[in-house]
């Protein structure tokens, strides 16, 4: 029991040395057993490698490991733990030199991979060769780089070539949509997820795991409404006004996928896109239904992807189309969801070059018709003696009317 040391390992060191809030310790430990672990109290979890949590304070302490290349993908590995591991051989098969250093419990810095220099010239850069062995650090260099984009960070140049060729090779095939999607919503929730998406299409991987994205890219738009004219450009400043408008990562998502039907846009009517909203929808739900992505995402995209071309004109709008709207989206019983659809199409109008501080008005007049529709009192329609069909009918006819009150005060106000 002598021999057995306990190190911190990873993000912890990595963001203490950077400055930044440390959220979660990881720890690892050399010259221990399983039994002996088990003996202290210690938990075990998960089935693949011997990884425990302390009796105390919950957190995650794994025994030193190496690991062996057996299969393709990111499930073919062989693990091995044994008292006999050292720490530097454990540091080894991490992705990334900054996520490969240690801290003893003197406090002292254990860094054989140049960690600490590369956080200094804020630099992603694999650790070994066995990088290629996992297609899932594609993914983690990626959402790396959309947390530290802030701080200057960028991928190094022999980690680009090397996840180029990993892309080549057909690893990132062998993704699954589960852990695909466990990878781009932690991107999404970042700082700048758009660079998580710039980085997958710089290696190719886009192409492979998102091509209706992948699409945009050299797509033109007409430069008077888009001075950017790229759609795959224009999409990725969407998502960035999204980042700052809200922190939902279903807001971020939705911005991503509301243009994705201008992919296919048939070349003889470039760079007019016309139609495409229902375009964008089919293929989002495809990209939805293929990744495996939760209802609450993929239902707010759909929804901004059919509809966020008739928002922009809400200042033109008749009542009757105020309330298809309304109907369709299911404003009247999901109106915080509705709420997120209009910040994903104020993001889609500002994601534009030249247009980022302009502002959204369209916005303010959707949310007043929405509240304005609902103040009408359903119970007060069914106690006038409507019944059956007549109650959707009166509802409707109410709406319309209290929509073209609403429209009337308001441009009164406007006047």
């Amino acid at each position: 029991m002598s021999d057995i040391t306990t190190y911190l390992v990873g993000g912890a060191v990595r963001d203490h040395l950077l400055g930044l809030p440390v959220k979660d310790r990881d720890w690892v430990i050399t010259g221990a057993t399983p039994a002996e672990l088990l003996q202290q109290g210690f938990k075990p979890v998960g089935s693949d490698f011997p990884v425990f949590l302390h009796p105390h304070t919950g957190e995650e302490y794994a025994l030193a490991r190496t690991e062996r290349k057996t299969a393709k993908g990111y499930h073919g590995f062989h693990f091995h733990a044994a008292p006999d591991v050292t720490l530097e051989a454990d540091l080894a098969r991490r992705d990334l030199t900054i996520n490969a250093m240690a801290q003893d419990n003197a406090g002292n810095l254990i860094d054989p991979y140049g960690g600490q220099a590369d956080l200094q010239q804020r630099l992603l850069r694999h650790v070994s060769a066995a990088f290629a062995e996992d297609p899932v650090r594609i993914l983690r260099v990626a959402r790396f780089a959309a947390r530290f984009a802030p701080l200057g960070f960028q991928v190094a140049a022999d980690t680009q070539q090397l996840m180029r060729d990993m892309v080549a090779a057909g690893e990132v095939d062998a993704l699954v949509p589960e852990r695909v999607w466990q990878e781009t919503v932690k991107a999404l929730a970042e700082p700048a997820p758009q660079r998580f998406f710039e980085i997958l299409r710089e290696c190719g991987a886009l192409r492979v795991l998102f091509p209706e994205l992948d699409r945009l890219f050299g797509v033109p738009q007409p430069a008077q409404h888009h001075p950017e004219i790229d759609c795959g450009i224009h999409t990725l400043l969407v998502l960035q006004q999204a980042v700052q408008l809200s922190p939902a990562p279903e807001v971020r998502f939705a911005a991503l996928t509301h243009d994705l039907g201008k992919g296919l846009t048939p070349a003889d009517i470039l760079p007019s896109h016309h139609g495409h909203e229902q375009l964008s929808r089919q293929l989002t739900t495809q990209l939805c239904e293929r990744l495996k992505i939760p209802n609450r995402f993929r239902e707010l995209a759909e929804h901004v992807a059919e509809q966020h071309g008739r928002i922009h004109k809400a200042l033109e709008l008749q009542p009757k189309t105020f309330l298809k709207v309304l109907e369709s989206t299911d404003a009247f019983r999901k109106p915080e969801r509705f709420a997120q659809l209009l910040l994903a199409c104020e993001a889609d109008a500002k994601g534009r070059t030249g247009f980022e501080n302009r502002p959204y008005p369209q916005a303010a007049r959707f949310r007043a018709v929405l509240a304005a529709c609902l103040q009408v009192d359903v119970q007060a329609v069914i106690q006038a003696g409507f019944q059956g069909v007549q109650i959707k009918d009166e509802m409707h006819r109410r709406r319309v009317e209290a929509i073209r009150e609403c429209l009337r005060h308001l441009d009164i106000s406007a006047d």
